[in-house]
């Protein structure tokens, strides 16, 4: 059963946090699903991957290629596909309560700027700890990641 893990953003980006939570997810050896709303931005985040940082490489692709079942990180806005144990969900994606039992993690990515955003959120966080998902609440408003709430 996952652990989802939703993340308030109000000083970094979330190409920053999808960033380091991605090295910690495959430093475990999970392969990874990015869930956006818009391909657009999907599009946007797949050109950066590629191209930065310069030093290091982050096999990806995007969903509806012949290899999408053999990625390591599958970027897309539909369903998992490439056996991924790590669910990370941006632009206002959701997940239903039944799919997010399947994984090991969930992350929430959210602007906490955005007040439509944060209410999406919070109406996430009620319905998947109402079906007993476990979850952990993180802020950066300090400057740093702090875990501000959890329920198990």
């Amino acid at each position: 059963m996952a652990t989802v893990m939703f993340y308030h953003l109000t000083q970094s980006s979330a190409e920053q946090t999808a960033r380091v939570l991605i090295g910690r997810a495959r430093g475990q050896g999970w392969r990874l699903m990015i869930r956006g709303t818009q391909m657009a931005e999907l599009q946007r985040l797949d050109a950066r991957l590629w191209a930065t940082p310069e030093d290091s490489f982050l096999p990806h692709g995007m969903e509806g290629g012949p290899q999408d079942a053999r990625q390591p990180l599958l970027l897309g806005t539909g369903a998992v596909t490439n056996g991924a144990k790590g669910l990370m969900l941006i632009d206002g994606a959701e997940v239903e309560a039944e799919e997010a039992s399947t994984l090991e993690r969930v992350w929430v990515l959210f602007d906490g700027n955005d007040p439509g955003r944060l209410s999406q959120a919070r109406g996430q966080w009620k319905a998947l700890t109402a079906a007993g998902l476990p979850a952990q609440y993180w802020s950066e408003e300090s400057g740093k990641w702090e875990k501000k709430a959890e329920k198990a």
